[in-house]
């Protein structure tokens, strides 16, 4: 029998560093949001968030990633994921998914937003966004009394069902702490395969990405892009979240999630 990758757990104070990380990722996509105008380029979305991350004195775990060559990923309409900042200029109407992510004395932190540009070409494009990040805030939910991770997989994929979206295939969130992607997997759909049992120190980023059309995707020839097989569009949302012996709390959120979490009846605990 395969044997898995050991999950590392972190001690309360590690996920304090890990939170102060995190509120610079937050601050670093509210710029970078801002910044998502029309007419504005990908490029300067990411510039952005690079001038919140070093005034900060933080570093970014994005930038040199297996060469990657920014702090933020900026993805437009069917791109899903990993877009590369360029001179691309935003339009009326795109949908802009932003991931962005900051390292403090070792230890990681990696949000994502989508937003629209301007205004919304049709219903089904807000709903897209609004529905991915319900869903985002649905596996949250279910982490917070999980017993393994397999629940939070089946929480997302209900919101995608009742949507009427897709889960991308072959995504999946991951474990994070002293590296940007480490066990254990996060599925955003129910697998056949049992997920990693849910125990205090672990840290994950649950990360739903989802689209319109089948799910299937592509890469570009930049060896980056993620895009629909189809062409249809795309929305990615993303948090890093601590589960310690009293809670969660919600890393990459300045509240600790608080605001979203109360919907819910759940008052997110900081470490």
């Amino acid at each position: 029998m395969p044997v898995a990758p050991a999950v590392e757990y972190k001690s309360r104070p590690h996920m304090r560093v890990m939170a102060r990380a995190g509120r610079i990722v937050a601050d670093a996509l509210e710029a970078a949001a801002t910044a998502t105008v029309v007419g504005a380029t990908t490029s300067d979305v990411d510039a952005a968030a690079r001038q919140v991350i070093e005034a900060a004195g933080a570093t970014s775990n994005f930038l040199g990633y297996h060469g990657f060559p920014a702090v933020s990923c900026v993805s437009i309409n069917d791109e899903v994921v990993h877009g590369i900042p360029g001179p691309r200029e935003i339009e009326e109407g795109d949908i802009v998914s932003i991931d962005c992510g900051a390292v403090v004395d070792g230890w990681h932190a990696d949000s994502a937003v989508s937003l629209i540009a301007g205004h919304a070409r049709g219903e089904q494009d807000a709903h897209l966004v609004d529905q991915t990040k319900a869903a985002l805030w649905a596996g949250i939910v279910a982490l917070a009394s999980a017993n393994r991770l397999d629940d939070v997989a089946g929480a997302i994929e209900d919101v995608a069902d009742a949507a009427r979206l897709h889960t991308l295939d072959g995504y999946v969130g991951h474990g994070i702490g002293t590296s940007m992607h480490q066990p254990p997997d996060v599925p955003n759909y129910r697998t056949r395969a049992r997920q990693a049992k849910v125990k205090p120190g672990m840290c994950v980023a649950i990360e739903p990405m989802f689209v319109v059309g089948t799910g299937k995707s592509t890469v570009r020839d930049d060896g980056w892009t993620v895009v629909s097989a189809d062409g249809s569009r795309a929305a990615h949302w993303e948090h890093s979240i601590a589960i310690h012996t009293e809670g969660i709390w919600v890393l990459t959120a300045r509240d600790g999630g608080a605001a979203e979490l109360a919907r819910y009846g759940i008052a997110p605990v900081a470490p």
